[in-house]
């Protein structure tokens, strides 16, 4: 296939991709494939200059820094809204509204999403500027990094030639909860919110730093198409979802108050079943003409406005603030207090992020404090209530022992965070075994919290590689174990040998080397073994890991335990194999089993050639398998996919399926 082809089908397959995933939520492929894909296309528009396109799905991983933003100029200008936080305060606003308009009117409500307003232009259906509200008539370019944000397009199929819509960006809560759970365990300073990150990050002068923020947006005005206004919000929702725009979810034409209020208190309840965050709802009025009956003031128009929900807070007594120890060694102040009902569960302890955090909110034993789920997803502790704090307490002090191994802890410069440095701390210990057989990294069921004390404690494991030294004997005298779960357990063990590289790499804990960095240096090395002996100079030329994962890369394989335990681990039988790059459509979208014994090639080559043909291997057969490969004794399997209609081939059928290069789709 020559590269324009090539380049022109990736293309094609990532914005289907993107629009499964982020418009229509109903994705056909994981992460880990869509960035094999996308991979390549980098690989392929970096060989040929001349093919590389400004809307192409590339972009999405972000260009070259920016030296600056230039000043947009809104017009109309990006107005406020005005908030009103009570129902009577809602029912005073809706008079004034009748008084112009009369009995006969609709309201459009709709989420109010906590981001970041933006406005963008597309012309001849490309998205040509990206800019931010500002102070509403003037606003920030931030088209580099506006074209990095997933499920927005870069080119749409449209009538217009000029399209000017308005919009909310934000990141998820997952996305966000991940952000900072990383920044945590390497003791740097926690992010405020999401709304909050999504405002920095459509500032950063590096496109590629926004580009791994995972920003999200969605649409909800239409200001111009070409030179006519839409004549009701309804109007607006219906060029944006034909333009194949991701908009807000919930949203809901009433005609009375009783209709606002029930709308309103729905998403009340139910606003934590969503993944992103909400402040309120927002009310409109339907008609286009009835807006400009209504008009505006200086700030903000009269046809709108915000029922703001009350912050999702509580008061809780501090019983105790304890000292966690994390994978890396951070040590975490950790408050535990009473039991209050906040944002649908039952919070019970909160993260104090450092120490320093804690002086400075001087936050102690005995104190009344508040606690919030609101903006931050994860529980804080937002205010110390000082006129109720008891007599005695006294200001929380930094360790300089670990809690657990009771060795000197060490605060490193440039660092908030205080660390145990003993690679021997049972905390330490278990924290690294458990992130190795975690789901992202080994994907080692049944190795939960409890078991990894319990294999601690009666000294049968002292690392991650002493797990595949473990004996179905010595699993069934631990506590409350039986056959049965002792023989599950070393089967897991035993399928987690044929692990990919790039979850080895991410499970062996390198700091600062998280899910994306391990696929990129799995990607660029292809082994372990050159992983190893990569030097400072090549890991720095491989784009997205820069000096501090490099350096971080370099010391971690330069301990002797590290690399002794690593040598255990292939000793032991672990064989992690690098997944191919997608260069062939046949299996595009398809998901693949193999089961029994092939004539000529092993299970590995078959899903290897699965994986090269854009197709994902599966182990188990299920109503979206797409096709069997079966070979000779495939045994329950093959009655499994019979039963359930899958496509059943034989080793040759299959591999004249992928020569043809069509999978029928």
């Amino acid at each position: 296939m020559n590269p324009r082809t090539e380049v022109k089908k990736l293309r094609t397959e990532l914005e289907r991709h993107e629009r499964l995933y982020y418009i229509e939520h109903a994705p056909e492929i994981g992460d880990y494939e869509f960035d094999q894909l996308m991979r390549r296309l980098v690989e392929l528009e970096a060989a040929h200059p001349e093919l590389q396109t400004s809307d192409s799905p590339s972009v999405r991983v972000g260009g070259s820094p920016v030296q600056g933003f230039e000043t947009v100029i809104h017009d109309p200008p990006m107005l406020s809204i005005d908030n009103v936080y009570s129902f009577e305060e809602l029912t005073e606003w809706d008079m004034r509204v009748r008084k112009v308009t009369g009995d006969e009117v609709e309201y459009n409500a709709e989420l109010k999403i906590d981001g970041v307003s933006i406005e963008l232009t597309y012309e001849n259906g490309a998205l040509v500027r990206g800019s931010t509200r500002g102070d509403g008539v003037r606003g920030d370019d931030v088209t580099s990094n506006v074209r990095t944000v997933r499920g927005l397009p870069l080119r749409i199929e449209t009538k217009f030639s000029r399209l000017e819509l308005r919009g909310e960006i934000y990141i998820d809560r997952n996305d966000f909860i991940r952000m900072n759970a990383e920044k945590e365990e390497e003791g740097e300073a926690m992010l405020a919110n999401p709304r909050n990150t999504a405002a920095g990050s459509l500032r950063l002068l590096d496109p590629k730093q926004a580009a791994r923020r995972k920003l999200r947006a969605l649409l909800y005005q239409v200001v111009r198409a070409d030179e006519r206004t839409p004549g009701s919000q309804t109007e607006v929702y219906t060029i944006l979802e034909a333009a194949g725009f991701p908009t807000n979810p919930a949203r809901k034409i009433c005609r009375t108050l009783d209709e606002l209020a029930a709308f309103i208190e729905e998403w009340r309840i139910r606003r934590d079943s969503l993944n992103f965050e909400i402040d309120g709802i927002v009310v409109k009025v339907n008609s286009r003409r009835l807006q400009e009956e209504l008009g505006s003031t200086s700030k903000a128009p009269r046809w709108a406005v915000a029922y703001k929900y009350p912050p999702e807070a509580a008061m809780t007594v501090v019983r105790a603030i304890n000292a966690q120890v994390g994978r890396t060694g951070s040590i975490t102040p950790v408050a535990e207090f009473d039991p209050v009902h906040i944002g649908g569960s039952t919070v019970r302890r909160a993260t104090l992020h450092n120490y320093e955090e804690v002086a400075r909110k001087d936050i102690r034993v005995g104190d009344t404090v508040s606690v919030e789920k609101g903006g931050d997803v994860i529980p804080k502790v937002t205010a110390v209530q000082i006129s109720l704090r008891p007599d005695g307490t006294t200001a929380v002090i930094p360790p300089t022992h670990c809690p657990v191994c009771l060795e000197t802890v060490h605060q490193f410069e440039g660092e908030v965070a205080f660390r145990c440095v003993n690679g021997g701390c049972p905390a330490i210990v278990k924290e690294s075994i458990i992130h190795f057989a975690s789901r992202k990294a080994m994907n080692i069921e049944g190795l939960g919290d409890k078991v990894v004390e319990a294999l601690i404690g009666q000294g049968l494991v002292v690392d991650y590689a002493s797990l595949y030294g473990l004996s179905q004997e010595q699993l069934t005298s631990l506590d409350r174990w039986g056959e049965k779960s002792a023989i599950n357990l070393r089967a897991e063990i035993e399928k987690s040998k044929g692990v990919e590289l790039s979850r080895l790499i991410y499970a062996v804990g390198i700091r600062f080397v998280g899910e994306r960095s391990a696929r990129i240096l799995a990607g660029h090395f292809g082994s372990l073994d050159k992983l190893i002996s990569a030097t400072l100079e090549e890991l720095v030329e491989i784009p997205e890991i820069g000096p501090k994962v490099a350096e971080s890369i370099l010391f971690y394989f330069g301990i002797d335990a590290n690399r002794e335990r690593i040598e255990r681990l292939l000793h032991s039988g672990v064989s992690p194999h690098h997944a191919m790059i997608a260069t062939g459509v046949a299996l595009r979208g398809k998901t693949v089993v193999v089961t029994g014994t092939l004539a000529n090639h092993s299970r590995d080559e078959i899903q290897a050639l699965i994986e090269r043909e854009g197709g994902k291997a599966s182990s188990s057969v299920s109503s979206r398998t797409s096709y069997l490969v079966a070979g000779e004794d495939a045994g329950s399997k093959l009655e499994k996919a019979k039963k359930l209609g899958v496509e059943v081939l034989t080793e040759d059928e299959f591999l004249s399926l992928i020569d043809r290069g069509d999978s029928g789709s």
